[in-house]
């Protein structure tokens, strides 16, 4: 696999220190599983972080701190990670990444013309909402914008625009400044790990009278 296209620095440092919500810590974590410029960038982080927390002035906490959270921790139940029920008897979601096929993915559902969508149920207090979109070979979307941001991970497939060329592994970062017209390539449908804010903004007349029907 050979990926060209990362999330942004600071979108990596946010991941290595916890900042971000549920579905982009998701769509950002299934790229650096199999990104090694990226891993090797949240391990300097978490260097540095933990550097910084080893260098801060200790501040006195009750003498019993540590036992207590540890009992709590041992009162936790502790599931093993398994894989969805979905992902077990779906044979397209058979060979997904790991922490993907743990989730809980909904049923399909068409959200424009050769492209449909599959919802991801996370803990529902995070801001962005996760999708799996697949997009038949030579779908073609509009040319939009976003209302708010777009974290795509390429799983199968490819798409181009203006950005360039996106095959698996890749990772593509949309918000309000750009405008972009995904065209997915020929040789296959593509299937795109998706954590998305606020909503499409269509471009164009037929755009703005297709835009309340294209929910994501």
């Amino acid at each position: 696999m050979t990926i060209s296209h990362h999330p942004p620095e600071d979108l990596l440092a946010d991941y290595a220190t916890g900042a971000l919500d549920e579905a982009e810590q998701l769509v950002v974590g299934v790229h650096v599983a199999d990104c090694p410029r990226c891993r090797r960038f949240v391990r300097a982080i978490e260097r540095l972080a933990g550097a910084s927390i080893e260098a801060a002035e200790p501040v006195a906490v009750a003498a019993d701190a540590f036992d207590a959270v540890m009992a709590r921790i041992d009162r936790r139940p502790q599931a093993a990670p398994r894989v969805s029920e979905a992902a077990e008897h779906d044979p397209e979601l058979a060979d997904l990444p790991e922490m993907v096929k743990r989730c809980k993915i909904g049923k399909r559902r068409r959200v424009a013309p050769g492209i449909s969508m599959r919802p991801i149920m996370l803990s529902g207090t995070g801001k962005s909402r996760a999708f799996l979109l697949r997009s038949e070979p030579g779908a073609r979307m509009l040319e939009h914008t976003h209302s708010g941001s777009e974290l795509t991970c390429v799983l199968k497939g490819s798409f181009s625009h203006l950005g360039g060329y996106y095959g698996p592994g890749d990772f593509d970062y949309g918000d309000d400044e750009v405008d972009h017209r995904p065209v997915v390539g020929d040789e296959g449908p593509c299937l795109c790990l998706v954590a998305m804010t606020g909503d499409l903004r269509m471009h164009g007349l037929l755009g703005r009278l297709i835009s309340p029907f294209v929910r994501l």
